[in-house]
């Protein structure tokens, strides 16, 4: 496998954000779902989601600089150790004395049973593995539950919580990588990026929504229909409604994390009919004719 530095595009003393930096770029780039049937992305995606795994883990990033490792993560075999009996047989030791007193304890067969016996009993969690998700608006703040397809081919479902936000990390537990002589699994770690949405925008646990209004709903008031981020309802404008005028929706927000619901607020913007009408022409003319009327004396000019 090619080095996970050269993977990600970033330097040997790259800093731990630059490389989550270019690890979030470069998965965006070529995850799957945007890049739909082409097999050179998916494999890219891989690359990218492996390399990333080794060097978004500190500990793994140091023993792989170390040579302990390889760019997969697996263990590298390491030089053999020169135990005392090596250096007695080449005359390195010293008096015959010392190497009759410590024979035992130099004797690479029982040395191997002693460390043979205690590793077979000894338990390791396997390591964690780090993931990247996008799903859209209304998923992150409704919930949902989406498939993650993972390198080697097979998927996991991720349970998306409500009102979960844009770069946060999700953990499911035991999807990692497998434990060894028994121990528990490691926890797959899920990064959500949140696709940004066509009207809806989220301020903390509230979401904000620029509302087109007519001419005529804007002047006599009206009950006009609302998109929120759970359904439609309907929303009383007042007469005289300007643009820029903020109603506010009561519970139609984000779900907070310690209990109860954002609101939802609606920016009115007032629309003249899309082609020029000449009896709202003719209206207006006659009616500003004897008004006496100046908006923007508030700013002086």
């Amino acid at each position: 496998m090619t080095d996970p530095y050269e993977i990600l595009g970033v330097s040997k003393n790259a800093s731990a954000d630059d490389i989550q930096k270019a690890y979030r770029r470069l998965a965006k780039k070529h995850h799957p779902d945007l890049n739909p049937g082409d097999k050179s992305a998916e494999d890219k995606f891989k690359d990218v989601s492996v390399a990333y795994d080794l060097l978004g883990d500190a500990e793994k990033r140091a023993r792989y600089d170390r040579g302990e490792i390889d760019a997969s993560g697996a263990e590298k075999p390491q030089p053999q150790r020169r135990y005392y009996r090596d250096f007695a047989e080449s005359g390195q030791a010293g008096g015959q004395g010392f190497e009759q007193g410590y024979a035992d304890f130099g004797d690479e067969d029982v040395l191997s049973e002693i460390f043979g016996r205690r590793g077979a009993k000894m338990k390791m969690r396997g390591g964690d593995v780090r993931y990247h998700l996008a799903v859209d608006f209304l998923s992150a703040v409704n919930g949902a539950k989406p498939q993650l397809a993972l390198p080697d081919g097979s998927e996991i479902t991720v349970t998306i919580p409500p009102g979960t936000r844009d770069g946060q990390t999700l953990r499911l537990k035991g999807k990692g990588r497998p434990g060894y002589n028994g121990g528990d699994a490691g926890d797959a770690l899920i990064e959500i990026e949140v696709r940004p949405h066509p009207f809806f925008t989220r301020d903390n646990d509230d979401i904000r929504i620029e509302l087109p209004v007519s001419l005529a709903e804007a002047v006599l008031g009206a009950k006009v229909k609302t998109p929120t981020p759970s359904g439609d309802v309907m929303l009383n404008i007042p007469k005289g409604a300007n643009s820029g005028t903020v109603l506010r929706l009561k519970g139609k927000g984000v779900a907070k994390a310690g209990g109860g619901t954002g609101d939802q607020y609606v920016t009115l913007k007032v629309m003249l009919p899309e082609k020029p009408d000449a009896e709202l022409e003719e209206f207006i003319a006659r009616w500003s004719k004897d008004k006496a009327q100046d908006p923007r004396r508030a700013m002086g000019v």
